[in-house]
């Protein structure tokens, strides 16, 4: 250690080395090494030219740094149509789930009603369901209803969620009941309670829900492809697929296509992930 300058009161700590210390550093590089290399490809891929990212054995760093793919991308698809169409998706689901997920978490978690526990069974029981199977069902309405092809196709069967539902109530659950009882005696009624009180201590969950959602919703490939055929009405995620041919695929202008579509995600995850982190970890407090 070393020793405390004279007329200081702050000594300096020295760091000991730590064989395991140095090993559980190296394990987090190795993984964090395999999981940002395949964005590192794709930005790279999208750099090149056709021929060399056909070119086998493959090549890692272009040889000439070319920039056509992300013009190319725009004539190949109408790409801002689908863009806009993607936020659309993604505002609507999250928006969505933001206010039924927690209408229902609230009187789950808060509210003494018969047959609560029952119906909160017959939600979850709707995460053992594979979505794929929805897909029949949901378009069916859809159909009657006479929205195939339009935005509101894209995300009115994702609007509520039993797994938003359920992260909701778990921190709901962790929330102190003296909040609740003190605005009761003070005259608030349920709905005044949950909006007043309840719900500005909730944003981190409502954080962490609306990460989760809209990475989600922006990522949907099986609805949008089924409910929408028109290039126009489609989100970015299903659009890249047309870029995708039978016989050949521009992977340069494909990666610089999902590179674009994938910048906003990336961006609303380092905006909200403090509390992300803060709601997924209290969420599963108390059961």
């Amino acid at each position: 250690m070393a020793e405390p300058v004279a007329g200081t009161t702050t000594a300096v700590r020295v760091r000991r080395f730590s064989p395991g210390s140095a090993a559980t550093h190296l394990v987090l590089s190795l993984g964090a090494l395999v999981m940002v290399f395949p964005f590192l490809w794709q930005l790279l891929t999208a750099f090149k030219s056709l021929p060399e990212a056909v070119h086998a054995p493959p090549t890692f760093l272009p040889e000439h740094w070319d920039r056509s793919a992300f013009k190319e991308v725009f004539s190949a698809l109408p790409y801002a149509d689908m863009l806009g169409n993607s936020v659309i998706n993604t505002i609507g689901r999250t928006a969505g789930q933001l206010v039924f997920c927690s209408l229902a978490a609230y009187a789950f978690a808060r509210m003494r009603f018969r047959g609560r526990n029952v119906l909160f069974a017959l939600f979850l029981s709707v995460l053992m369901v594979p979505p794929s199977l929805l897909v029949l069902p949901q378009y069916d309405v859809i159909q009657r209803l006479g929205l195939l092809n339009t935005p509101p196709a894209l995300f009115l069967p994702g609007m509520f969620s039993a797994f938003g539902t359920f992260l909701l109530r778990q921190f709901f659950l962790s929330l102190p009941k003296e909040l609740e009882e003190a605005a009761r005696i003070d005259g608030a009624g349920p709905f005044r309670i949950f909006w007043s009180v309840m719900l500005p201590l909730m944003r981190p969950a409502l954080a962490a829900l609306a990460v989760i959602t809209a990475m989600w919703s922006w990522n949907d490939l099986l609805w949008p492809l089924v409910v929408n055929t028109d290039p126009a009405k489609m989100p970015i995620s299903a659009g890249l697929t047309s870029l995708e041919g039978q016989f050949e695929t521009n992977y340069p202008v494909m990666m610089a296509g999902s590179l674009i579509a994938s910048l906003p995600m990336i961006v609303l995850y380092l905006l909200l992930q403090r509390h992300f982190v803060q709601g997924i970890a209290s969420s599963g407090t108390k059961g």
